[in-house]
C-alpha cells in the first residue's frame, strides 16, 4: 500500500507540473519555485507551535487548490501557478515521507517519524 500512495504522490507531482505548462510562464519557472513552500520553515524561528502552523499552511494541498480555483476564475495567473506549485511541492514530500507537522516537532509528521527520530517509539498525536 505505501508504494502505490508514494506512486499516486509521485503522479500528482507530474500532474501539478503538466498543468503548469498549460499557463503562459517556460517550464523552468516551476522547478525555480518548487522550494518556494519550505520558506514557511522560518516559523520554527518562532518555536515549534508557530511553526507547526506555517509550515503546515504552506503545504496544504487544500490551499494549493483554493489558489488554483481562485486563479482560473478571477483569471490572474500567478495565482494559478502558486497553487501548482504548492501542490506539487506537497506531493512531492509526501511521496519522500515528509508529512505535515505536529506542533511538538519538526520530525513528528502525521505520516510518522523523520529523520533521527525515525526509529523511536512514536508518541500519541497531540489533541487538536
Amino acid at each position: 500500500m505505501k508504494t502505490l500512495i508514494k506512486a499516486e504522490e509521485l503522479l500528482l507531482t507530474g500532474l501539478a507540473f503538466m498543468l503548469f505548462l498549460s499557463l503562459a510562464y517556460d517550464w523552468w519557472w516551476f522547478w525555480l519555485l518548487f522550494l518556494a513552500p519550505d520558506l514557511s520553515m522560518i516559523g520554527y524561528l518562532f518555536g515549534p507551535r508557530v511553526g507547526a502552523w506555517t509550515y503546515n499552511l504552506a503545504h496544504h494541498r487544500g490551499l494549493a487548490v483554493m489558489l488554483f480555483a481562485a486563479g482560473a476564475y478571477i483569471q490572474v495567473a500567478p495565482l494559478e501557478a502558486a497553487g501548482l506549485i504548492v501542490l506539487g511541492h506537497s506531493s512531492l514530500d509526501r511521496a519522500l515521507g515528509y508529512g505535515l507537522k505536529y506542533p511538538d516537532s519538526f520530525q513528528h509528521t502525521h505520516l510518522g517519524r523523520i529523520g533521527r527520530a525515525a526509529g523511536r517509539s512514536e508518541p500519541a498525536a497531540p489533541p487538536g
